[in-house]
């Protein structure tokens, strides 16, 4: 998976196929123990797969950019919703926190694309349905 901007002999990539979730890098330091693992957290009430946890997140270094794809499940979507209002979703403290997303709707996966450690360490694909990112959602 390219990170646009990227020479992609520098970007690291991480794939849980069976979980349908990529993760690519740009990072000073990549720790060996950097991983994706099915995670073990129920979906939130509008989740559109499984969740997904980050092993050691915070353990990367110089963080340049981190991509973030899942796989998610249009048939999950409420009816009448919009199969472009799909986002990552990351847990914090405060909930799930929808991220700035880009949907692929050939492909039915969702992109969420930092600069910097996402804010927690386990992450979905949801149903996003506010107008506003900064409003807990998915």
């Amino acid at each position: 998976m390219a990170i646009p901007g990227y020479d992609s002999s520098s970007v690291a990539e991480y794939t849980l196929e069976r979980a349908g979730a990529t993760v690519a890098v740009v990072a000073g330091v990549v720790p060996d123990a950097f991983d994706l693992e099915k995670s073990g957290r129920d979906p939130p009430v509008d989740g559109l797969a499984a969740p997904v946890d980050l092993v050691n997140v915070e353990e990367l270094k110089a963080v340049e950019a981190i991509s973030i794809e899942l796989v998610y499940d249009p048939s999950r979507l409420p009816p009448g919703a919009s199969p472009t209002d799909v986002s990552v979703a990351v847990e914090t403290a405060e909930g799930w926190t929808p991220l700035e997303s880009t949907v692929d709707l050939e492909s039915t996966t969702v992109t969420a694309t930092l600069n910097d450690h996402p804010p927690g360490s386990t992450v979905v694909a949801g149903y996003d349905d506010s107008d506003d990112s900064d409003v807990p959602s998915a």
